[in-house]
Order: C-alpha cells, then sequence, then structure tokens
C-alpha cells in the first residue's frame, strides 16, 4: 500500500512537547478520590504521548524522503509493480541496479530470479532492513545494498536499471543514466516514465504501469557513435 508524501522540510510538532499542554487540561479535584483521579489521568496523559513518541522515532526513518535532491517519499512497490518489472526482465541477464531501493523487494525478487542486484538507498534505516531481508529469504550471496545518495553514484557498470521515481527527478535522472550506461543497458522505469526517451516496451496500467526503454534506441547512443576521438600527436 502507497504511504502518504511527507517532504523533508515538513515541520511536525514532537508528541513529547505536546505533554504539558495536555497535563493542563487535566482539572484538578480536591480530596484524596481528586487527588487518585487526578494521578491516574496524569499517567495515562504520559503513556499516551510516550506511545506517540516512540510510534514517531521508528517510523520517521522509513517515511522520511530518501533522495534528498527532491521530495522522493518511500513507497513500497506493489505486487503488481515487481511482477510487471521481472516481466521487462525476461531474456535478460547480467547485474542489476535498483535506485532509491527503499525496502529492498524488486532487488531480493531480482535476484531470485538469478540477477546479482545491488540497491542504492540514501536511508541506513531501510538499508539495513533490507540487508535483513535478503538473508531471510536466502538471497544474501546475491545481493548488495549501500546507503548512499544516487546523484553521486555511477551506474556505468550495470546493464539492467531499476528506477521508482518522480516526475522532478526524471529529466536530470534521464541524461545522467544516458551518460553513463552502455548501450546494451535497459531502464526501466515504474510509477512515471522519462520525458524524452520512448519507452520499447510497458507492461501493467495505472500505477502498477512499467516502462522499458533500450539505450541503443535513444539518442544517447548515436550520440556516442558521433564523438570525435581526440587527435594524435604524429
Amino acid at each position: 500500500t502507497d504511504l502518504p508524501r511527507v517532504c523533508s522540510n515538513a515541520v511536525c510538532p514532537s508528541p513529547g512537547a505536546m505533554l504539558p499542554a495536555l497535563a493542563e487540561e487535566i482539572p484538578q479535584e480536591e480530596g484524596e478520590g481528586g487527588s487518585r483521579r487526578s494521578s491516574w489521568g496524569l499517567l495515562v496523559t504520559a503513556g499516551v504521548g510516550g506511545t506517540l513518541v516512540a510510534l514517531y522515532a521508528v517510523a520517521t526513518p522509513f517515511v522520511t524522503p530518501a533522495l534528498r535532491k527532491v521530495c522522493l517519499p518511500f513507497v513500497p512497490a506493489t505486487a503488481a509493480q515487481i511482477q510487471n518489472v521481472l516481466k521487462m526482465l525476461e531474456n535478460r541477464s547480467g547485474s542489476l541496479v535498483d535506485i532509491g531501493s527503499g525496502d529492498g523487494r524488486v532487488v531480493i525478487a531480482a535476484a531470485k530470479k538469478g540477477f546479482q542486484a545491488v540497491g542504492y538507498e540514501l536511508n541506513p534505516w531501510l538499508v539495513w532492513y533490507s540487508r535483513y531481508r535478503a538473508w531471510r529469504d536466502g538471497v544474501h550471496q546475491n545481493t548488495k545494498f549501500y546507503i548512499s545518495d544516487l546523484w553521486k553514484v555511477s551506474f556505468s557498470q550495470y546493464r539492467n536499471v531499476v528506477v521508482f521515481g518522480v516526475p522532478q527527478m526524471m529529466p536530470q535522472l534521464e541524461k545522467k543514466l544516458e551518460e553513463e550506461l552502455e548501450c546494451n543497458a535497459r531502464i526501466i522505469a515504474c510509477r512515471f516514465p522519462f520525458p524524452c526517451w520512448i519507452p520499447d516496451h510497458t507492461a501493467g496500467e495505472g500505477i502498477d504501469t512499467v516502462w522499458a526503454y533500450d539505450l541503443k534506441h535513444s539518442g544517447g547512443c548515436e550520440t556516442k557513435g558521433l564523438e570525435i576521438p581526440p587527435e594524435t600527436e604524429s
């Protein structure tokens, strides 16, 4: 299921900060009975506040934007999306990378199909959880997960690339992949297509749609083929 979009610049009140305000709303009652009720009210308020703080601490790392350059929250891939990605990988081989790998489910699914799969994710909590899931599913030897910003990584060594992006990042990522990847690479975009490339294959519908691009059919490879080698002195 998709999670709500959470921007890194959002300012949320700390649950612990609400405790004094809640405590002030508890009426002061006179007598022994009133004192007991007041004490119980404070205990309940403290318990609720503590629970909110714990939930906030656990949930924040998972919904905080994983790639700071754009507002990209962690939204788990659906089962249909994963199946569509695997369909686009049929008859493919070689290394695979998932850009913004989240909780690792795409990487793990690809590893089960025989790929040496790698995930790059900026959120350390998700990376550690991905490693645990890979170990639990018995594919940890065929998977690697790195804590890294996608804009600081070169993807030139990969033949298969999967990305769950947002519209704001797709133009710049399209240019980056076109410059770095070899012409035999296939890029699979999920949820949002690339703005300039024309997909060679598509699968699914609605939010589960994936688009597959063979780089040899894009303008990037034609440009690389026309590059003039540097002159050498005779």
